[in-house]
């Protein structure tokens, strides 16, 4: 157990036990991508430029803050429903707060951001259209705990919440804020727990070394990918026909998937590349898999409502 220091209070992390309750044999899920809101980034930011001197011009544009010039990205999460576990999501995306002025609880960053939210956009929000209570949601994995994924994490007070052991400690590093982590946003009561890849019962699966099976079913596989952060994981679901992958920002866009562009910022490159052999690995072994990137706009514009059994939604 690891714990986190925020003034008087005392946030801890415990392992993550497997499988998780609910599992059943030949289970599938069906998943529902949320476009929680869209943030604004400037050219560059998911397509860097080569010269160091270019690479420079992008980052004293985000410092500069946005402007009316840089294209909108979106900002996900994903309902996801297993037959026998229930309800549960991927990432949070952003809280309502971050509808106003100031970005929100995005903290010292979020007054340089320019973000597009529309009433009712937030996970909960569109949890609670669907007729499921936010209050009543008993499972959250996180991708990663940078502010644009765990901003909503709040609005999941009953929830367990699983992160990679790595991860958590990256977000409780001294000085945070500067990689990209709000920790107001995670370090509040709820049940947190830590996936250790380096643990007995990890398994190599279909070209990944590192996963876990949540339920124990097969339905649902958590993917050490790390490199955009120390501790990224992307989900692998499989579906009535097919299987989805959640890439999630260990690659923000099929350009990156592709080998055509590598981002402006990761925190660590060979992990960063190591991770998307992987994951190319498997989109040859899996041709027929829907790889979901990041935040690609365009990608994110060609999903579906909702994908799995055809009888559901």
């Amino acid at each position: 157990m690891r714990v986190a220091l925020r003034g008087m209070n005392e946030i801890d992390i415990k392992p993550l036990s497997l499988p998780l309750p609910g599992g059943s044999k030949d289970a599938h899920v069906t998943v529902r991508p949320l476009l929680t809101a869209e943030l604004a980034v400037p050219a560059g930011f998911f397509e860097a430029p080569k010269s160091r001197l270019k690479k420079l011009g992008v980052w004293l544009k985000l410092i500069r803050g946005a402007n009316p010039s840089w294209g909108d990205c979106p900002i996900p999460a994903y309902l996801v429903t297993h037959p026998t576990a229930g309800d549960f999501l991927i990432d949070t995306g952003l809280h309502r707060s971050c509808a106003q002025p100031g970005g929100g609880n995005l903290g010292k960053v979020g007054r340089f951001y320019r973000i597009t939210m529309n009433p009712g956009q937030s996970a909960a929000e569109r949890l609670e259209a669907r007729g499921i209570n936010p209050d009543a949601l008993k499972l959250v994995l996180m991708t990663h705990l940078h502010n644009d994924h765990a901003s909503g994490c709040q609005d999941f007070p009953n929830a367990t919440f699983v992160c990679d052991q790595l991860e958590w400690d990256a977000a409780h590093e001294k000085r945070s804020w500067m990689n990209g982590y709000e920790p107001t946003q995670f370090d509040i009561a709820i049940d947190w727990r830590a996936v250790d890849y380096f643990s007995e019962g990890v398994e190599h699966f279909a070209g990944f070394s590192k996963t876990v099976d949540l339920f124990g079913d097969g339905s649902v596989r958590l993917i050490s990918t790390p490199g955009h952060s120390n501790g990224h994981q992307s989900v692998l679901l499989r579906l009535e026909h097919g299987e989805l992958l959640v890439v999630a920002d260990a690659a923000y866009t099929e350009l990156t998937l592709d080998r055509l562009a590598e981002p402006l910022i990761y925190a660590d490159k060979y992990q960063f590349e190591r991770s998307l052999r992987e994951i190319r690995a498997y989109r040859t072994q899996t041709p027929n898999a829907l790889l979901i990137p990041g935040h690609d706009s365009e990608a994110w514009h060609r999903l579906d409502a909702v994908y799995g059994s055809e009888t559901d939604g």
